[in-house]
């Protein structure tokens, strides 16, 4: 990405507001509901079939035409779809392997390698899916193998990250190629719980697949915020990479009792807690120029999530809150009324040098 750019929005990934009862229990009912939020865009996760019939999309443009028929019909475009639950499963520690099988159907519950098999073809109708509705980039997560041992005591075993980053990347290797036969961008959140969850973590991920053009980031600064990372210079690093942007809000308020790890405790009594946008510590407004600097062209999606605010009011000023954050970039620099035009010779002579041959 070169040069400043308006980034699109705003939009709201409806993971969190899908619910067995009207309006929420339906497509067609969430996009009226986002609509009359003031949202823009839709993120839809793959898992929910209350929204998507993965295997219709995946083959069946009339049934993609049709949403977003409906989703234009409510003054909405579908941003991405999402897989978080499903790509957690293309690599799962078994000491978590009973709590990730309730992410899976029944038929491979209780059967890791039937399992990783479901989520590999999942994600394999995600990218097909994803070409007939015209979408370039998917949110995922790349799973763990090695966070049961993030602190290390005992010790690690030499050699044993290493073999775990070695494995996710070979995992992934495989879905990152058909993604790209089907041009799209995996774009993977950097996520406490997944294997890549800070900078560091990316690199070594990125660096065993050998820099594949299809891994990219999805932005989100509330997991930074509870590591206490630097967000800001997070963008520094890696905008090349970023594809994708979670507006979530989180404050990390350590005390006597408890710091990032939150001793055990619910989310009202931890430390670190994600909050609704403008209610926590994140800079939205320095986040915003810096995407936009950065010449960041996607949504910025509200990923609602919050320990005390209902829902329904986190929706809608959420929506509020992004609007106001977008920054309409300028086609001009704002001195340009007393620009000088390009005169080499002049500028030689300003700077007390010879005239150029």
């Amino acid at each position: 990405m070169s040069g400043m750019t308006t980034i699109r929005g705003p939009a709201v990934f409806l993971a969190q507001f899908a619910a067995d009862r009207s309006p929420y229990d339906t497509l067609q009912g969430l996009a009226g509901w986002a609509r009359d939020k003031g949202f823009k865009g839709v993120q839809i996760p793959t898992w929910d079939r209350r929204l998507i019939d993965l295997g219709l999309a995946a083959t069946s443009d009339s049934y993609c035409d049709d949403m977003r028929g409906m989703l234009a019909d409510h003054g909405l475009v579908l941003t991405e779809l999402a897989s978080h639950i499903t790509g957690q499963l293309i690599a799962v520690h078994p000491a978590h392997d009973r709590i990730m099988d309730s992410f899976a159907p029944e038929p491979v519950r209780g059967n890791p390698s039937a399992r990783r098999a479901w989520a590999e073809e999942q994600l394999r109708l995600i990218a097909r899916a994803s070409r007939r509705l015209g979408l370039s980039t998917h949110t995922t997560f790349t799973g763990s193998l090695a966070w049961p041992y993030l602190y290390p005591y005992p010790q690690w075993p030499e050699g044993l990250i290493e073999e775990a980053f070695t494995e996710l990347a070979a995992r992934w290797r495989p879905i990152l190629d058909d993604f790209d036969a089907h041009g799209l961008d995996a774009c993977f959140e950097i996520h406490p719980v997944e294997d890549v969850h800070d900078g560091h973590s990316w690199e070594m991920f990125l660096d065993r697949l050998d820099g594949h053009k299809r891994a990219n980031i999805m932005f989100d600064p509330s997991h930074f915020v509870l590591q206490a990372l630097d967000y800001l210079a997070f963008i520094d690093h890696y905008h090349d990479r970023i594809r994708a942007f979670h507006v979530k809000d989180a404050e990390f308020r350590p005390d006597g009792k408890s710091g990032a790890y939150g001793g055990f405790q619910p989310w009202a009594k931890r430390a670190g807690r994600f909050r609704s946008p403008g209610d926590g510590q994140v800079d939205f407004g320095a986040v915003f120029t810096k995407l936009s600097t950065f010449g960041f062209d996607g949504w910025a999606t509200l990923e609602w999530e919050c320990f005390i605010k209902n829902p329904e009011d986190g929706a809608r000023e959420g929506a509020d809150f992004i609007a106001r954050h977008i920054i309409a970039v300028s086609d001009r620099a704002f001195d340009d009324f007393v620009r000088s035009c390009a005169d080499r010779a002049a500028n030689r002579s300003m700077l007390g040098l010879e005239a150029c041959s």
